[in-house]
């Protein structure tokens, strides 16, 4: 049984930093490959590991272009190929990627996209994958995603305000890929919204994920200080997303582990 590998594109917030990226995932098991969350400037990050041709399908938790906008790009490289692939399976909330598939001319990229809309709630099959999600509290409708292959997990927030759901979401997850923005505190401009590093390892810590990346940092904020204040509230390994960082999954118990019931799921 092959593990779940994920390679990090990018883990900006908002806009790109320099030389990097803003969030984007590949996801592969048993060959096959989930491009999760393709925001600004990751294409030419996935380019440097795989085809464009090579991705299996898309999967995108809400329409913020940081979250979505190198859709475009990617299928471009797929049509305007001499010998172009299949349409790519792209899942996502209805309409979210409304204003991305409408960048070209009109039919320009109708062959090249297969378009499967789903609800918060829902529950998918997405290649090897099972995929639960969760709707969680955004400034537009987002989907907390939980991928579960070969008996593996990974949980990721999208982007999202405080929720009890995200303890669900977490569960025991062997990687926990949680928005976090801010180090400690959220501005009153995005309360509600947007969340912290403090708040990530707390929910780490009670839903007793086995590991924890931080992602969706604001340009120019410091790591280390985001990972200081999650280790407040969480004592597993702590990572912080970034281009090129590759992890393999393990499903492997945790001492830290939550003896909580699992929350609701959809």
């Amino acid at each position: 049984m092959g593990r779940m590998r994920l390679t990090v594109l990018g883990g900006c917030g908002a806009w790109p930093a320099a030389g990097q990226a803003c969030s984007g995932y590949l996801v592969e098991h048993d060959g096959f490959a989930l491009l999760t969350d393709p925001g600004y400037a990751t294409l030419p990050h996935l380019l440097q590991v795989t085809g464009a041709e090579r991705v299996d399908a898309v999967l995108v938790s809400h329409g913020h272009p940081d979250h979505c906008a190198d859709l475009n790009p990617l299928l471009r490289a797929r049509v305007l190929r001499k010998d172009p692939p299949r349409a790519l399976p792209v899942y996502t909330l209805p309409s979210a990627l409304d204003p991305v598939l409408s960048l070209d001319e009109p039919g320009m990229l109708e062959d090249a996209v297969d378009l499967r809309e789903f609800e918060a709630g829902d529950q998918l099959t997405v290649g090897p994958f099972q995929v639960s999600t969760w709707p969680l509290p955004h400034f537009v409708p987002n989907a907390g995603l939980r991928l579960t292959a070969g008996g593996q997990s990974l949980a990721y927030t999208g982007d999202s305000g405080p929720s009890e759901d995200l303890v669900a979401l977490a569960r025991d997850a062997d990687l926990f890929l949680a928005e976090a923005t801010f180090a400690d505190e959220v501005p009153p401009r995005f309360a509600g919204n947007l969340s912290s590093a403090a708040q990530a390892g707390r929910n780490a810590g009670r839903a007793g994920a086995a590991r924890l990346m931080l992602t969706h940092l604001w340009p120019g904020s410091g790591p280390a200080a985001a990972a200081a204040a999650a280790r407040r509230g969480y004592a597993g390994e702590i990572a912080v997303a970034r281009g090129g960082i590759i992890i393999d999954l393990d499903p492997r118990p945790t001492a830290g582990r939550s003896d909580e019931q699992p929350g609701p799921r959809p």
